[in-house]
């Protein structure tokens, strides 16, 4: 499983990783699935949501490596 970046398009995440959703839910991102949010990075989503992105990209990384 490829490392998740800042960079990530977060569509992109979400379709290697479907089982990643309740982590960004959890976050704070609520509209996964909206056409924005599909194409917007880990780092332009957590910008707008007052998320800190490398605590979130370090939980993201942890569960694709437990997968």
């Amino acid at each position: 499983m490829p490392e998740i970046t800042k960079n990530t398009i977060i569509g992109k995440v979400l379709s290697i990783a479907p089982a990643s959703a309740p982590i960004f839910m959890a976050a704070g991102m609520h509209c996964l699935y909206c056409p924005s949010a599909q194409g917007e990075t880990i780092e332009e989503a957590c910008m707008v949501h007052g998320i800190d992105a490398d605590e979130l990209l370090e939980e993201l990384n942890e569960f694709l490596a437990n997968q």
